[in-house]
């Protein structure tokens, strides 16, 4: 074995193995951008009235994944839990205790589409960011 690799794997044994764009998937929730069809801030998740797109885009896309974040609140979320249920769509809370994700939801899939429009461009999410913090 050459001397390269097992440096290689002993580095991987101690650390983890290595990850491609951490602070991309801090920000998407363990998700990556090109792999996203809507991100919703917290404070959208948080709105009394669920986004209608998200269960037309659960609907449509059987395989995705709803990804939540689990800083927010069950209740705050629970009526997205119930969504892709009913769409037959998997989700996880994802937990980063090390990071904050300004993203309370990110409608993943299992491979890349670079999707251009994943926000939801009301007041809510102009209130959390400017559109210069994502491009």
């Amino acid at each position: 074995m050459k001397e390269e690799s097992v440096d290689f794997y002993l580095q991987q044994g101690i650390f983890g193995h290595a990850e491609t764009k951490p602070d991309e998937r801090r920000m998407f929730l363990g998700s990556l951008r090109e792999r996203a069809l809507l991100a919703l801030t917290k404070g959208q998740v948080l709105r009394n009235k669920a986004y209608q797109e998200v269960e037309q885009i659960l609907k449509a896309n059987r395989q995705a994944t709803v990804l939540l974040n689990g800083e927010l609140s069950y209740a705050s979320y629970s009526q997205y839990v119930k969504m892709a249920n009913a769409a037959g769509c998997s989700f996880k809370v994802v937990n980063h205790h090390e990071s904050h994700s300004p993203f309370g939801l990110v409608i993943e899939v299992p491979h890349a589409i670079n999707q251009e429009h994943i926000y939801i461009e009301d007041e809510l999410f102009q209130k959390a960011f400017s559109r210069e913090s994502f491009e």
